[in-house]
């Protein structure tokens, strides 16, 4: 099954965020080491969430990646730690060197850097890896989920899983009956 199909991003709509950050609880507990809350707390795993609800002039919406198709993190990374692959931005930590490149030039500030104690030696460095929406890749692989954590989270539908392709030939479509709608009416004036 896959989890994760090209070209998707998460789209929020903020006409319905309630700015209650329940979003940004659920993606630290989908990264959390396969570890639900209340483990996670008891256990004092760090809960780091890959999004953040934003408030600005009035208006909130919670930030991530929306990997982009062009986008600027994979062309400044040194190390090709941020590749695209399969239509979305992928971070392979393992090569990640914790540079900042793709946090300086990520456009909507959607990429953090972490320490972690769990870097093993396979890494690269021991200084931090750039952490980022993943779409929850892992965790809906691990748990048979078709939505994202924050999607499932959100209280008010806020957050939805969007197909580009779709939702630019639904915008062309829509497009399309105003023209024609419009055209109607000039043609009934006239």
């Amino acid at each position: 099954m896959q989890f994760v199909e090209e070209n998707v991003i998460i789209y929020a709509d903020p006409d319905h965020c309630l700015a209650c950050h329940s979003c940004e609880l659920a993606c630290a507990v989908a990264h959390a080491d396969g570890a639900d809350l209340l483990s996670a707390v008891a256990g004092g795993l760090p809960l780091h969430p890959r999004n953040r609800v934003v408030m600005a002039d009035g208006v909130t919406l919670p930030m991530q990646c929306r990997q982009c198709e062009d986008a600027p993190c994979t062309f400044a990374c040194p190390t090709g730690a941020c590749r695209q692959l399969d239509g979305r931005v992928q971070i392979q930590e393992k090569n990640c060197i914790g540079c900042k490149q793709c946090v300086m030039v990520c456009p909507f500030g959607a990429i953090t850097v972490r320490t972690e104690e769990h870097i093993g030696t396979d890494s690269l460095t021991n200084r931090g890896v750039a952490k980022k929406c993943d779409l929850c890749t892992d965790w809906r692989a691990g748990n048979g989920k078709t939505e994202t954590a924050c999607v499932e989270a959100c209280p008010t539908n806020a957050i939805r899983l969007v197909n580009l392709k779709k939702y630019r030939q639904a915008l062309v479509e829509a497009r399309a009956r105003e023209l024609a709608q419009s055209h109607r009416h000039m043609r009934i004036s006239l």
